[in-house]
């Protein structure tokens, strides 16, 4: 059987990840934003983890992504509750009833992720948002699992595509969110909505299951 992603695992690991990172989102979002993004993502995956914990017996990979991004739109305030929340009821639906998260359901289920983000955010590579850091992310896993190689390598190539795009937003002016009221103020910063995706996608490989 094929390597596949547990999805309380990775809402485990995308916690722990997120909250041993919390002080950097929230520079990050000091210099852009409302400086509330680490500790906003912080209380929402422990939210998230403590639904799953309770919740989640017996239901399938794709109602357990669900539950993850019903959970994150009520407890997370600002742009990445509903943004996330989005992304992951979207991938919960992609996925539907199947009983595994392979490659090919992994990629579609970011593939409707992303569609989700793009369509409640109105945003674009280039728009200096975690766009720019899913966008190459879900291009990149979508790429190596139809080239047959093995999840784990297609996660960790999706991560460093990720990591790359998040880098590609500091020297971009912001064009969307409260990053984009500071004008040519907001270059020279990394956006902290990439730099978390970073961390949500690094969480998929230690999320594997053999």
């Amino acid at each position: 059987m094929s390597a596949t992603v547990s999805v309380n695992a990775w809402m485990d690991e995308a916690a722990a990840a997120i909250t041993a990172d919390a002080d950097r989102l929230t520079q990050l979002d000091s210099a852009i934003g409302d400086g509330d993004h680490g500790l906003n993502l912080t209380r929402g995956f422990k939210a998230v983890v403590e639904a799953l914990a309770t919740g989640s017996d017996g239901l399938a990979p794709g109602r357990r992504l669900i539950l993850a991004g019903k959970t994150l739109v009520s407890t997370v305030g600002g742009a990445s509750g509903p943004l996330w929340g989005t992304a992951l009821r979207r991938a919960g639906r992609s996925v539907g009833d199947a009983e595994a998260l392979d490659g090919p359901a992994l990629a579609d289920a970011l593939d409707a992720a992303l569609a989700g983000v793009i369509e409640l955010g109105s945003a674009e590579v280039g728009d200096k948002t975690m766009v720019d850091a899913l966008t190459p992310a879900v291009a990149a896993l979508r790429g190596a699992v139809e080239a047959g190689q093995p999840l784990a390598d297609a996660i960790a190539a999706a991560a460093e595509a990720a990591a790359e795009g998040a880098r590609s937003t500091i020297p971009l002016q912001a064009r969307k969110g409260r990053a984009s009221y500071l004008g040519e103020r907001s270059i020279g910063h990394e956006d902290p909505g990439a730099a978390s995706t970073v961390l949500l996608i690094t969480a998929l490989g230690r999320a594997l299951e053999d």
